[in-house]
């Protein structure tokens, strides 16, 4: 009796299948409020496919967690044609950090709908990439229809959309 319980647990064990929930971070700076928005609009859309997803403003989020994270999303607005100073200090601290060469990123900023507006994003993805991550998917923006904003209306949706479409990717 004892014996076939012993088997029959050796065969049990050999059966079960662990499965990896794959873990995302956005990351985000928001001065009036709008790149938190798309932030937590893409992380509703990577819970939909099915992945942790944790939204953290720059001065929340904590590098020495960045290890457990497969994806890792950061947001800006765009400030004088470029990335906003709190999220180029959070990117040249992420220098520091070892073990990101196998993370996959993405980048989106929140702007003006004006070819004068600049571009957050393309220079966040482009700091991503010489710090070896793989990006996942070519940086977005959300656009604001004034200063203060607000969002497009479409844009909360779409950036849902770009958060299960990433969740694919993972």
């Amino acid at each position: 009796m004892l014996v076939a319980l012993r088997d029959i647990l050796n065969e049990a064990s050999s059966m079960i299948v662990v499965i990896k929930v794959a873990k995302a971070l956005v990351v985000y700076y928001s001065m009036y409020g709008n790149t938190e928005k798309v932030a937590i609009a893409l992380a509703a859309g990577l819970r939909s496919g099915k992945v942790d997803a944790t939204v953290a403003s720059v001065d929340a989020a904590k590098l020495d967690e960045l290890g457990a994270f497969d994806l890792l999303c950061i947001g800006s607005p765009v400030h004088a044609w470029n990335v906003s100073k709190p999220v180029r200090e959070f990117l040249e601290h992420l220098k520091s950090v070892g073990g990101l060469g196998d993370k996959k990123a993405f980048a989106f900023d929140t702007k003006a709908k004006t070819r004068l507006a600049g571009d957050a994003a393309g220079k966040i993805e482009k700091k991503l990439k010489t710090l070896g991550f793989a990006i996942a998917r070519p940086h977005e923006s959300a656009i604001v229809t004034g200063r203060e904003g607000p969002l497009e209306e479409i844009a909360e949706e779409r950036f849902k959309q770009i958060g299960a479409e990433l969740a694919t990717k993972l």
